[in-house]
């Protein structure tokens, strides 16, 4: 399933103004040397194969799309066994699966910020961190979340970018497929 694919997560992408056509971002990222690209609806989901080294691959892309639109917008990568990691690793039930998400980090937060941000009230909305991922379960959806989830999560000091668990079983089948 590896074999060097790995699935790119771009964080904010189609939403308050930042629009990227997803032909446009396939076009980047070959332009770039990726192999087997292909995204998932247009939220910014990109499954490739990097050329070289896929770190630097991940900040070539972000330089490559602040450049041709104008804004930045960070990526954030995982190869198919680490989405399917994160799958299992769920730590709550799942009510639906659109009301729960996986925050794909792009870093470890500080042990005394995560501590932090554990202090701040979510109301009724749940989340963990495992690994560089946060695990969220929303009571009512992702739409009528408490402000203090976002408070919480913006105290970790780390970006990432969020995805329902079905999108993230689709992404993990996408890889098995292809």
């Amino acid at each position: 399933m590896d074999d060097g694919l790995r699935v790119l997560l771009l964080r904010a992408v189609n939403v308050g103004g930042a629009k990227l056509p997803m032909a446009e971002l396939r076009e980047l990222a070959e332009g770039l040397g990726a192999t087997r690209v292909s995204t998932y609806i247009a939220s910014g989901n990109l499954l490739c194969v990097p050329p070289g080294d896929w770190r630097e691959f991940d900040r070539a892309l972000e330089r490559a799309v602040e450049q041709r639109f104008g804004f930045f917008r960070e990526v954030v990568s995982r190869t198919p066994a680490e989405l399917q990691r994160a799958l299992d690793a769920h730590p709550f039930e799942v009510l639906h699966p659109r009301f729960s998400s996986i925050v794909f980090l792009t870093g470890h937060p500080a042990a005394e910020v995560v501590e932090r941000a554990r202090q701040v009230d979510t109301g009724p909305e749940l989340w963990r961190l495992v690994g560089e991922e946060v695990h969220v379960r929303y009571a009512d959806g992702a739409g009528r979340a408490h402000p203090g989830l976002d408070r919480a999560l913006r105290t970790l000091g780390v970006p990432g970018t969020a995805r329902n668990l079905s999108t993230v079983r689709k992404l993990v089948d996408l890889c098995r497929a292809g």
